[in-house]
């Protein structure tokens, strides 16, 4: 009896819970209300700039009917082929503001999606798509994403195009422990005059000089450029292990992820790959099979910033980190501050690239200090182009 009054009592608060009016906690508060004034996508150029130093580069430009305009880039030469050819005309008429919708359609719409020219030109058009999207919100893209905790990032010094010449290459690692990196990458030879033994050796020893170099005051990574085969990974890294690398990226192409699965299990070094993941489906693969533990797709590539996100929750379920491709730092920038600092990390900053003509155009281009870079507060991705170094822009048809 008592067992039917207590069930009794928890159906009369449920139905008192449902029918009576809740009351504002602060009666006298309310939120100033935004009126969304309806946006369609006016036009969608791709802009040719010449530079005052004849460095040439594009842009994407997207313009709404109300003549608020979001703007991208540097973005590929494959891109620009894309997006005239491509995407253009189905993004013209339709609400800049709705990215999920526009990514869904334009990817189902399309047998061939999957390929990378696709992807590279979805890329561009979402990635723009988010810059119009925090002007017309009047925030930056990390924080429409969830960020906001972090308002700097660890960057890993990556350097492509630096002397292996043993004394060249220790100078340049104790010069980056100076600078305040606490991670750096460097590429390992590869191709048919490598896989003999005096090639093997060489690159271990390149891994021993630089432990030597550093002490424990730096992680060290090793990209390989997919120029290995598995039997001299194998080899490579049973030797390497007790200078503890962080990661061994790309010994293989994507293509064989059985290799890679193989050299997962001879090795406790961390295994990574995806700057030329096409979409989640690859980063889900390569996890699902523990093939790798660490995920670089690119923003530029994958299939842009609402790409990455995913790819991001995705890697969070296998407890795997995601640390994009720097091909363009800016983008992975505000994807890695929206995530838990366990998903994403750092993100990778390409010394060479970067410090060269890639940002030339850019008025704020972003430099590490002390191994950290600072996330704009400006609106979208808060890229503005500085005119004393433009001598021509053009429109690309």
């Amino acid at each position: 009896m008592e067992r039917r009054k207590f069930f009794f009592g928890l159906g009369a608060l449920s139905a008192l819970q449902v029918t009576a009016p809740l009351k504002a906690v602060n009666p006298g508060f309310s939120a100033p209300e935004k009126i969304r004034v309806p946006m369609k996508v006016k036009d969608l150029q791709v802009l040719e700039l010449l530079g005052k130093n004849k460095y040439r580069a594009y842009y994407i430009k997207v313009i709404t009917d109300n003549g608020l305009e979001g703007l991208y880039g540097p973005i590929d030469n494959e891109a620009v082929m894309m997006v005239n050819e491509v995407f253009k005309k189905q993004l013209i008429g339709q609400d800049p503001l709705a990215t999920e919708d526009f990514w869904q359609r334009v990817y189902t719409n399309n047998r061939h999606s999957r390929g990378s020219y696709y992807s590279i030109g979805m890329s561009a058009i979402d990635n723009v798509l988010w810059d119009l999207k925090g002007k017309y919100l009047g925030l930056p893209v990390f924080r429409l994403l969830g960020g906001g905790s972090r308002d700097k990032l660890r960057a890993y010094a990556s350097c492509l195009g630096f002397s292996q010449e043993p004394d060249a290459l220790q100078e340049k690692a104790k010069s980056l422990v100076e600078q305040g990196f606490s991670h750096q990458k460097w590429f390992l030879k590869g191709g048919s005059s490598y896989m003999e033994a005096p090639g093997l050796d060489k690159n271990v020893e390149v891994v021993r000089l630089l432990r030597e170099a550093v002490g424990d005051k730096s992680d060290l990574m090793f990209d390989a450029s997919c120029s290995w085969d598995l039997s001299y990974a194998v080899a490579w890294a049973k030797r390497v292990e007790k200078y503890s690398p962080r990661w061994l990226e790309e010994p293989f192409q994507s293509a064989r992820i059985e290799s890679f699965i193989e050299l997962a299990k001879e090795t406790s070094i961390s295994l990574a790959t995806g700057e030329h993941f096409y979409g989640r489906w690859d980063s889900q693969e390569f996890l699902g099979s523990r093939a790798i533990r660490v995920v670089q797709a690119d923003p530029e590539w994958c299939g842009g910033v609402s790409e990455l996100l995913k790819i991001c929750h995705i890697a969070s379920v296998y407890g795997a980190q995601v640390i994009p491709h720097g091909h363009s730092m800016l983008t992975s920038m505000h994807v890695v501050a929206s995530q838990p600092d366990m998903v994403c990390p750092m993100v990778e900053f390409l010394i060479e690239k970067m410090s060269g003509n890639y940002q030339y155009f850019d008025k704020n281009p972003v430099f590490p200090e002390k191994g950290l870079v600072t996330l704009s507060e400006r609106p979208g991705f808060g890229i503005e182009l500085d005119d004393s170094k433009i001598e021509n822009i053009k429109v690309i048809l």
